[in-house]
């Protein structure tokens, strides 16, 4: 555990988390500090939020410490039951408190804590790609199974021949979008295709795409006037994915070209909220991009901004590797992550994200 600990620990600047709670303790001080209340409000929660990651982390490292005298005392009498017992239990329950650290610390972001919204379309290739999209959506489908995850697809659009054209899950727990936003971006596939009956290799793209869900607390302006809303029977071409007496609903937001669709829900009233949720998820997402690109372009960088850029690669012919581009983290095991087991990658990409940001 002690390598688990430096490695959280070299996560975040520890001397500079204690100098950032020590300005804000000063400010606190101030009398004029209530002039101005959301101000101040907003300055007691960083504080108290970073207090709790500080001292979090402390008892941490002191509990790890106790542990290792306890097991140097063991050694040195290994006939001490009480002491092997409580070094046991002991070691259990920290393991289960850095796990959860762990967490905490890498879904700190505003709305980690939301559901999420993914969204997946296949790339140009046809079949090719809409099968890929189609195994990108049962890859996902298990995973959110393997966690509990409540899944609703508000959208699916069948292929022609095999897979999808598109689909739009809304996935619902606590963590959702602080987890599934690694996934946004280009997945890439190289493989024998089964349509191919040359048995020729091919290389098959589609973008997945992941938002918050928004409370109403979120504010995004949308001008009413600038909507167009078509209504239309779902085709039920989507099988057990959609509610095939729904009215869906079609949303184009002019301005922007963004089309949000919602078929799933019972009444036309319900897919027209999910379909406005889904919009201002959109729009929302558009505003934090183009802010990212702004500064970026201050800066003087070369960002890759949005989900256009390729994130990850699932190569299944001459061998069997999948990799992620952003972290390197890679796994000789396709079918393993083919059935959702996207835990190392997940995490492996949060540890990047946070060790970037901090060296940014």
């Amino acid at each position: 555990m002690r390598p688990k600990l430096i490695n959280l620990g070299g996560l975040f600047d520890l001397d500079g988390l204690k100098e950032s709670i020590a300005i804000n303790e000063q400010k606190m001080a101030q009398p004029d500090f209530w002039n101005q209340q959301q101000l101040a409000q907003k300055i007691i929660n960083e504080t108290n939020q970073l207090k709790d990651q500080y001292d979090t982390f402390i008892k941490l490292q002191e509990q790890q410490e106790n542990a290792e005298v306890a097991l140097e005392l063991l050694q040195e009498d290994d006939s001490d039951q009480q002491l092997r017992h409580e070094l046991t239990e002991n070691l259990q329950l920290l393991e289960q408190q850095l796990h959860q650290y762990e967490i905490t610390l890498l879904l700190s972001g505003p709305y980690d804590a939301n559901n999420a919204i993914l969204e997946i379309h296949p790339g140009a290739g046809g079949t090719e790609s809409q099968d890929w999209g189609s195994m990108l959506l049962r890859m996902y489908e298990r995973w959110a199974t393997q966690h509990n995850f409540q899944i609703e697809v508000e959208d699916y659009q069948a292929g022609e021949e095999a897979g999808i054209k598109s689909v739009t899950l809304m996935i619902k727990a606590h963590n959702a979008y602080g987890l599934l936003r690694s996934e946004n971006g280009v997945h890439r596939l190289v493989r024998i295709s089964p349509f191919d009956a040359a048995g020729r290799r091919h290389t098959s793209f589609a973008s997945v795409e992941v938002m918050p869900e928004l409370d109403d607390s979120i504010e995004v302006d949308i001008n009413p006037d600038d909507l167009r809303i078509d209504v239309f029977r779902s085709s039920g071409a989507g099988g057990q994915h959609i509610n095939k007496t729904s009215s869906a609903v079609r949303i184009t937001h002019l301005p922007t070209g963004i089309v949000v669709s919602s078929q799933a829900q019972r009444s036309q009233l319900q897919n027209r909220q999910t379909a406005m949720n889904m919009l201002r998820a959109k729009l929302y997402q558009r505003e934090l991009a183009a802010q990212k690109e702004r500064e970026a372009q201050i800066k003087g960088e070369q960002s890759a901004i949005g989900w256009g850029s390729q994130i990850r690669s699932y190569v299944f012919h001459p061998y069997t590797m999948v990799k992620d581009h952003r972290t390197n983290y890679e796994t000789g095991n396709g079918q393993s992550v083919m059935d959702g087991d996207l835990d190392a990658f997940i995490y492996s990409y949060l540890q990047w994200e946070l060790s970037q940001s901090n060296v940014n």
